[in-house]
């Protein structure tokens, strides 16, 4: 097992808990509306991504320009993303909006990988992918059959989630594609979060009233933005450097399962035997994640960004 490869999946996995607590941290907030909570947290984070990636953005500047379409692609996604994630959870509640919207990533990522990239995707992730979403479909269901709010807000929570899952699949695509070009991941991350902290700004300003009405909203509003936000969001883009987007999300799979967990010891919420084996299932798709192989580059079978990183940096060398 390539060390560097599963540090990536150590520190994804990390990340993936940080994240599974914000659907339980946002109850403790509930005079806040989601769109307040999600402008907040990742538009707080996403600026102090930047803010700590300044060097590098100065010195990749000329080389983030050439590629601002993809910055642009993913700036726009992490603004649209926790949008629609809370408000989906606000909707379907903390169990269901979290499983829909990481359920849906993987597929997501792996087509854009596919089509856009025109990378294969290995049968071991395929088989991940595939009882990953087994595992949070279960997790679903389990959970719609538990909950006593109307089926016109699951379904639209549902449909909020499938969103999310495409927005935060294009985020991760766009900051891949941008490291395995050869720019720094600090570049990187903080061009595509700054500029989705930056979209997020007026929403904040429009609805973010609401976090300034107890101590509480704001202890709330500061943990989602410093902790799963700006600290997790570090640690996943450690992650994207060792391993593709495709098997990033798929780790991601584990938040679902952390925030039922969350959702079921704190909140209150109630999990049937079916959410359990959805649960084991999850885990499951871990253990094959870690022994399996990567997904390569076709040209060469090494790691696509280490070959692009490679070759730019003998580039610059030669000049």
């Amino acid at each position: 097992m390539n060390r560097g490869r599963l540090s990536g999946l150590a520190a994804i996995t990390i990340t993936s808990v940080l994240w599974g607590t914000t659907g339980t941290a946002a109850t403790f907030a509930p005079s806040a509306g989601p769109l307040a909570i999600g402008s907040a947290a990742l538009g707080i984070g996403g600026l102090l991504q930047a803010a700590i990636a300044v060097p590098a953005l100065r010195s990749e500047w000329t080389v983030l320009r050439e590629q601002r379409w993809v910055v642009t692609i993913g700036a726009v996604a992490v603004a649209l993303y926790p949008l629609a994630f809370y408000s989906s959870m606000h909707f379907a509640g903390v169990a269901v909006g979290s499983v829909v919207s990481l359920a849906s990533a993987p597929l997501a990522s792996g087509i854009l990988e596919r089509v856009v990239d025109r990378r294969p995707l290995s049968r071991w992730w395929m088989l991940a992918a595939v009882l990953g979403i087994v595992g949070s479909t279960l997790l679903c269901i389990a959970k719609i059959e538990d909950r006593a709010s109307s089926s016109l807000d699951t379904i639209l929570g549902i449909a909020l989630g499938l969103v999310a899952g495409l927005t935060y699949a294009t985020y991760s695509w766009a900051s891949h594609r941008l490291m395995s070009g050869g720019i720094s991941r600090g570049a990187s991350m903080g061009a595509v979060f700054g500029g989705g902290g930056l979209l997020l700004m007026p929403v904040l300003v429009l609805t973010g009233a609401s976090l300034l009405d107890s101590g509480q909203n704001l202890a709330v509003t500061a943990y989602m933005a410093l902790v799963p936000m700006f600290l997790g969001y570090l640690l996943f883009g450690y992650g994207l450097t060792k391993v593709s987007a495709s098997t990033a999300t798929t780790v991601t799979l584990t938040e679902p399962a952390i925030a039922t967990v969350l959702a079921v010891v704190i909140v209150g919420e109630r999990l049937t035997a079916l959410g359990w084996v959805g649960l084991a299932i999850i885990a499951g798709v871990l253990v094959i994640l870690a022994a399996a192989p990567t997904n390569a580059d076709p040209r060469t079978g090494a790691p696509e960004i280490s070959r692009r990183r490679r070759s730019r940096e003998q580039t610059l060398s030669s000049v």
